[in-house]
């Protein structure tokens, strides 16, 4: 009878026709375990090579890339190859772009370190915060590929520091351009968003782009040009035990765009930016492609950065089925979990869980705002946030709001649940505006409150 009852209320659900209360909320594992249960990452190949037979010498000086790039054209021409890098500096003057079927395992002690030449890294089809567009290629690239893995102890070094991170002050008029394309020329020629030299776009270190069957596993990253890893209209995808020290600019750690079916787990961050940010394109471009983000499991990470989990701004084509599980902090954090989208953006945020998540000190533990930086207002693109469900978060110091929810009166924030709350200290303990059906289970925000006092002479509430 349970199972005939939830099944009338998914089909009442998809035709519109049922409306859920916060008190009908709960948190859905039975759909986590439906979304781990298809997500595979990549099939190593088990034929195996050490990168050196095709000439590499990890020296520091000398260039590798020729070398894999035969690796890849080998892959191809034999099915798969698991390519064995050993202990050593493995120098790359220029982006290493993949193949399908291809794993490349970076032994403990084995640095790949990157040229930071702007002039060896040719011009590909790639996206820059949301918009799609021509620009460097990622120092590590793969478009349109299947079972693709990089596992191992070594590190990934972008060696970024001289050049692309010098850039960031310099890249607004290209980053206005990009969204007045993204805007205007209906995003019927791709090829013509052409960036680059003179545009000071930095590149990402590592992007998938419409890949299927990926594993990242084990490596160091650091020393970013931009975004260490971003996951662009790509599936199938585990990134697990991966290890941060990339605090240049914009060095968020994973990006998932347009993406689904991910499990993100046991990852030690420590990045200059998010942690990890969900996206599904910007504005135009995003509603256009209609490829949302969904069904990522986020597990056992370990939080140290500017902000830990962010949906958003870029979620144009929508973000749902987001689980947040046993995390903590190992480090300071801005802000915990964070949604925001604005009425530029548009686009949907649905069945957002959290549970079992602890923070030491933050600006702000669970902030949601569909008023992004103050943008956009004057638009009409609201966007729909609904179905969230947050149990057992805990922070010790909030040094300005606990719970925020920001919805606007044209769409408000609706149907989402606290439960098992506890703050040490907030300024700010609760903010809700424009919210609809919201449901404080047991909420403590300061100090815990015992058995009320009693009467006494001493009270004189008479004089």
């Amino acid at each position: 009878m349970k199972t005939l009852r939830t099944l009338i209320s998914a089909m009442l659900l998809l035709t519109g026709c049922l409306q859920l209360s916060a008190s009908d909320l709960n948190y859905d594992t039975a759909l986590r375990d439906s979304i781990l249960s298809v997500i595979t990452g990549a099939r190593v190949p088990e034929r195996t090579v050490d990168i050196r037979k095709f000439g590499a010498k990890g020296d520091g000086v000398s260039d590798c890339r020729p070398a894999f790039q035969k690796a890849m054209r080998e892959a191809e021409r034999r099915g798969g190859l698991h390519i064995m890098v050993g202990e050593g500096v493995w120098f790359m003057d220029g982006p290493l772009t993949l193949t399908n079927d291809i794993c490349i395992e970076l032994a403990e002690g084995a640095v790949l370190r990157f040229t930071p030449d702007p002039d060896k890294y040719p011009l590909v089809n790639t996206s820059w915060e949301g918009t799609l567009l021509y620009n460097y290629s990622p120092f590590i690239y793969g478009y349109g590929l299947h079972d693709v893995s990089i596992i191992g102890e070594g590190t990934i070094d972008g060696n970024a520091m001289s050049t692309f991170a010098t850039w960031k002050n310099r890249q607004k008029p290209a980053q206005m351009r990009s969204r007045e394309m993204n805007h205007t020329d209906g995003g019927t020629d791709i090829a013509s968003r052409r960036f680059g030299p003179g545009s000071w776009l930095r590149p990402q270190l590592l992007q998938l782009y419409r890949c299927s069957g990926v594993t990242l596993e084990g490596v160091k990253i650091i020393n970013s040009p931009f975004w260490c890893v971003h996951l662009l209209q790509s599936d199938n995808i585990v990134c697990r035990s991966l290890r941060y020290d990339a605090k240049l600019v914009n060095n968020d750690g994973i990006d998932p765009e347009s993406s689904r079916n991910i499990l993100i787990e046991d990852i030690h961050f420590d990045n200059g930016d998010d942690n990890i940010a969900i996206k599904s394109g910007r504005d135009n471009d995003g509603w256009r492609a209609g490829m949302p983000s969904e069904n990522i499991v986020i597990r056992r990470c370990h939080f140290k950065g500017l902000h830990a989990v962010v949906i958003g701004s870029e979620m144009s084509g929508g973000v749902g089925n987001i689980f947040i599980e046993d995390c903590d902090y190992a480090g300071y954090c801005k802000r915990g979990i964070y949604v925001k989208t604005n009425p530029d953006r548009g686009g949907y945020v649905r069945n957002l869980f959290v549970r079992n998540c602890r923070f030491g000190e933050v600006e702000d533990l669970f902030y949601v705002t569909s008023k992004y930086a103050g943008e956009g207002l004057d638009s009409n693109h609201f966007s729909e946030i609904t179905g969230i469900f947050v149990d057992s978060l805990s922070c010790d110091r909030v040094r300005k709001a606990a719970l925020v929810l920001q919805g606007t009166a044209q769409s408000p924030v609706t149907d989402v649940v606290f439960d098992n709350i506890s703050v040490g200290s907030a300024t700010t303990g609760i903010s809700f505006t424009d919210t609809r059906r919201v449901s404080l289970g047991t909420t403590v925000i300061g100090p815990p409150v015992d058995i009320p006092t009693q009467v006494t002479p001493s009270d004189n509430i008479f004089k």
